[in-house]
């Protein structure tokens, strides 16, 4: 990772992000340590897809994974992987206002019309 600059790193952290899946078990697992059984609970997917979402989320750094007993948990590597999905959300919500004020300043624009 060293000789690779930055916003390359940057596109490979948001390329791992860009999976539904994934995005769903950061969210979960915001709320704390989440074995992957109560994960599939909360995730319509197969137990092969969210294995190798997980994996992928691991791989990457995101979550750390830990045995207890005969379930394996997940937690998030560190408390910044909330903080980020926090500001996605600020910028979705930003992003949707700003689409209905436009929808509305083209209705009124289409009323008056």
């Amino acid at each position: 990772m060293g000789n690779v600059p930055l916003y390359e790193a940057k596109a490979d952290l948001f390329r791992t992000l860009g999976h539904p899946v994934r995005i769903r078990v950061l969210e979960l697992l915001q709320e704390g340590p989440r074995p992957v059984h109560e994960l599939l609970a909360e995730i319509d997917v197969e137990a092969s897809n969210l294995s190798q979402q997980l994996g992928v989320l691991r791989r990457a750094g995101l979550v750390r994974s830990s045995r207890e007993a005969l379930s394996v948990v997940y937690t998030l590597a560190t408390p910044d992987v909330a903080q980020l999905l926090l500001h996605g959300r600020l910028i979705l919500a930003a992003l949707w206002s700003e689409q209905r004020d436009l929808l509305a300043t083209l209705q009124d624009t289409a009323g008056s019309a």
